[in-house]
């Protein structure tokens, strides 16, 4: 079937590899490799590079995934639809996510929402705003959560505000308040979270006209804690980031209340499949 080989195109780029894509299908890698050749010799072009770095799409088949993506996505929706016509729940739903929202939310979610769904099953994606921004686009996931606002092409649903608290070494001049006023950051040294993976802070001091001695920009939360931990710098983190926090460092509330605003972004609620929706409610649900 047609579908079977757009699902193996996908899950041979979604995942690098022949061989990894051929252990999610649960078929040979003789029949992944013959399924891409089979669409190649269909289209009459070449979908896949193969490399010393691995599987890399050609610009044709960028071109021709994104509505393989669609055709997929579509033929989910609908058997989804027949199945709740028929009165069951079944189906996959793809989510975009970041870190702090793997952590700490999205393994009750997951426990719980099968509980209820248990013939729906959920795959994540992890990755930063950027990443998830892309997979929304081009189709990759269902929906993802984002910190908001963002794009206006998206629908978006707010869910929760992440209130952002100042970290620091316990040993700090200023480890001892209650607060730390925005104008105390002014020329400390500062770990900056990249742009990537938290806009909000940069926005924050933009707008307060708040101009630290950035010292080094970094992706990966932990390592802006270490870092913070080893007297590098202060930071301003996400209070969902700082769940689990070593010795030597102490977190201060800002002047005032400041937050991220975490949501779900999704191209169009209407046309998201039965499972999707059904998840989204149970995600709002779950917070309150």
């Amino acid at each position: 079937m047609t579908l079977v080989r757009y699902d193996i195109f996908r899950t041979v780029v979604e995942t690098g590899s022949l061989s990894k894509a051929a252990e999610v299908v649960g078929l040979t890698q003789s029949a992944v490799s013959h399924a891409i050749s089979g669409l190649e010799s269909d289209f009459g072009f070449s979908l896949l590079t193969r490399g010393r770095s691995g599987i890399q799409l050609t610009s044709n088949g960028e071109k021709v995934l994104l509505y393989m993506r669609e055709i997929l996505k579509w033929n989910e929706q609908m058997m989804q639809e027949v199945a709740k016509i028929h009165g069951l729940e079944i189906g996959v739903v793809r989510i975009g996510t970041f870190p702090s929202v793997s952590i700490q939310w999205i393994p009750q979610i997951i426990k719980q929402f099968n509980q209820y769904f248990p013939d729906i099953e959920i795959k994540l994606y992890e990755g930063d705003y950027d990443e998830i921004d892309r997979w929304i686009t081009d189709g990759t996931v269902d929906f993802g959560f984002m910190s908001l606002p963002v794009s206006k092409a998206y629908e978006v649903i707010p869910l929760k505000q992440d209130r952002l608290l100042c970290i620091l070494p316990d040993d700090h001049p200023l480890a001892q308040q209650e607060k730390i006023y925005l104008n105390q950051l002014n020329d400390e040294p500062f770990i900056m979270p990249k742009s990537s993976i938290d806009k909000d802070v940069r926005r924050i001091l933009k707008e307060h006209k708040i101009k630290p001695m950035v010292k080094y920009e970094i992706s990966e939360d932990q390592a802006i804690i270490s870092m913070v931990q080893n007297g590098l710098g202060v930071s301003v983190l996400p209070e969902l980031i700082l769940y689990r926090i070593p010795f030597g460092l102490k977190i201060i509330p800002l002047e005032k209340d400041f937050y991220r605003t975490i949501g779900i972004a999704v191209t169009s609620i209407r046309h998201m499949s039965p499972g999707a929706q059904k998840l989204i409610s149970f995600i709002q649900d779950w917070l309150k």
